[in-house]
C-alpha cells in the first residue's frame, strides 16, 4: 500500500511552513513512520495540520472553491497565513509501494482577480534515488495548462483544462494513459479523516450491509452487518480481542427493526438480555468502531484521528496504540495512521520516532519537531524511561 513519506504545508493558517518527515527532492531526514503520533499544547496547530490534509482530499473531491467554502474553513482569506500573500501550497512525497521510487505531488492554491481561489500550479514529479538519474516531471501545470507525459510511450502532451478550479490529478487521473497519475488520485481519494462521535454511532441507520466505516461512524451497525455476512470469522477474531480489552462483552449482533433500521445489540456475559448501543458507554463505542476500522478487509491507505483517546479508561489507551502499531506495520496492505493525541498514556506505547511535537511560536506561527532530535530525550527512553512519562514531566516541551 501508498505510504506518505512527507508531508509540507506552507500559508496554512498557523503552519507558514512546516514538513513531516522527509521533505521533497531530499534524502535527508528519515520519513514518516507507518504509526505518527503528533503532540503539543492546546492551540499549537494540531487540529489546523489535519484540517490540512483534509482540505487537500477535499480539493480533489468536490474542488478547490467547495473545500474552501466548508463552514470548518470559512474561506480563502481565512486559511491564508495572516499577513501572507503567497499562495498556499502542499508538497506529499509519497511512494506507491515500499519497493518503488518517491514521488513529489506539488499544488499551490490562490485567487484569482474576482478573490475565487481556483489552483495556480500543480506538479507530479518522480524523485530519484541515490545513484539514479533525475526524472522529468509526469506533470506541469500552470493555471490549468502545461505538459504531461504519457504512460507507456512517455510522449509529451500539451494540455489545457477546462476549470482551474479542480485539481489536474482529478482529472487526469481517470484516463488510461496517465496510470501514476491515477494511482495518487485512487490513493488521496482514499484518505480517511475521522470526524466519528459516539453519538453518531448511536443512531439508528436504514438497514443494510456496507463495506467500509464512514468518517462519522453514524453506518456502524451497516458495518457489521457486512462482517456478519461476508467476513464471519475476522468479525468473530474482533470480538475475541474487544472481549479481551472490555471485560464483560461476549458476542456484538445487529437485529433490523420493523421500520427497517438496523439495531446493535452488545450481550454481556452477566445478563441474558442484551444491550443497545444506546446505552453503551462512549469508550466501548469508541473503541469497537475503531478496531472494525482497523480490520476492514480493504483498509483505507491513510487513517487520521484526532484524540482517540476520549472516553476511553486510561489502560485502554496504551492498548488502542498498540493496536494502531500492530495494524499499521502489519501486512502489506496496512494503513498508514497519523493521530493527536493529550494523553501519555497513549504515548508510553510509541517510540521517539513516532512522535511529533507542535509548538506555537511568539510569531503566531507553529513549528514542529521530532521527540527522536531531541537528544536527552532519546538517551533517556534508550535507558527505559516511558516516553509519555517524559512528555508529562515536561522534557519534550521547548524551553
Amino acid at each position: 500500500m501508498a505510504l506518505i513519506e512527507g508531508f509540507r504545508v506552507h500559508n496554512y493558517r498557523s503552519l507558514r511552513d512546516i514538513t513531516l518527515g522527509r521533505i521533497p527532492f531530499e534524502n535527508d531526514g528519515d520519513p514518516l513512520s507507518p504509526l505518527t503520533a503528533i503532540i503539543g499544547k492546546n492551540g499549537s496547530g494540531k487540529s489546523t495540520l489535519f484540517d490540512a490534509f483534509g482540505f487537500l482530499a477535499d480539493c480533489l473531491i468536490i474542488g478547490v472553491e467547495a473545500a474552501c467554502e466548508k463552514e470548518q474553513r470559512g474561506g480563502f482569506d481565512r486559511m491564508r497565513s495572516q499577513l501572507v500573500e503567497e499562495p498556499i501550497r502542499f508538497e506529499v512525497r509519497y511512494r506507491e509501494t515500499p519497493d518503488t521510487s518517491p514521488i513529489s505531488y506539488n499544488v499551490s492554491i490562490d485567487i484569482d482577480l474576482t478573490g475565487r481561489p481556483f489552483v495556480a500550479s500543480e506538479v507530479f514529479w518522480p524523485q530519484w534515488e541515490t545513484g539514479d538519474k533525475e526524472h522529468p516531471p509526469l506533470m506541469r501545470l500552470s493555471h490549468g495548462a502545461g505538459l504531461v507525459l504519457a504512460g507507456d510511450s512517455g510522449e509529451e502532451t500539451q494540455v489545457h483544462l477546462t476549470d482551474i478550479r479542480h485539481l489536474g490529478v482529478a482529472t487526469l487521473g481517470t484516463l488510461r494513459d496517465h496510470p501514476r497519475i491515477a494511482n495518487f488520485r485512487d490513493f488521496l481519494k482514499g484518505w480517511y479523516l475521522s470526524n466519528f462521535t459516539s453519538d453518531a454511532a448511536r443512531g439508528l441507520p436504514i438497514a443494510g450491509p456496507q463495506r467500509h466505516l464512514n468518517s462519522r461512524g453514524d453506518n456502524l451497525g451497516n458495518v457489521v452487518q457486512f462482517m456478519e455476512r461476508d467476513n464471519k470469522e475476522r468479525f468473530q477474531s474482533i470480538l475475541h480481542r474487544i472481549a479481551e480489552r472490555i471485560p464483560g462483552i461476549k458476542e456484538i449482533k445487529t437485529k433490523v427493526t420493523e421500520d427497517g433500521r438496523v439495531l446493535l445489540r452488545f450481550y454481556d456475559k452477566g445478563f441474558v438480555d442484551p444491550f443497545f448501543a444506546q446505552q453503551m458507554s462512549d469508550g466501548t463505542l469508541k473503541l469497537f468502531a475503531y478496531m472494525l476500522l482497523l480490520e476492514d478487509p480493504e483498509p483505507p491507505p491513510l487513517i487520521c484521528i484526532e484524540e482517540p483517546e476520549n472516553g476511553l479508561y486510561p489502560k485502554l489507551v496504551e492498548i488502542l496504540a498498540q493496536e494502531f502499531r500492530a495494524h499499521a506495520t502489519g501486512a502489506n496492505n496496512a494503513p498508514q495512521i497519523i493521530v493527536t493525541t493529550h494523553q501519555p498514556y497513549f504515548i508510553d506505547a510509541l517510540s521517539p520516532e513516532e512522535v511529533w511535537i507542535l509548538e506555537k511560536g511568539a510569531n503566531g506561527f507553529s513549528t514542529i519537531r521530532r521527540a527522536s532530535d531531541i537528544e536527552l530525550v532519546r538517551n533517556m527512553v534508550a535507558e527505559g524511561l516511558p516516553l509519555g512519562g517524559l512528555w508529562f514531566s515536561d522534557y519534550l516541551d521547548p524551553r
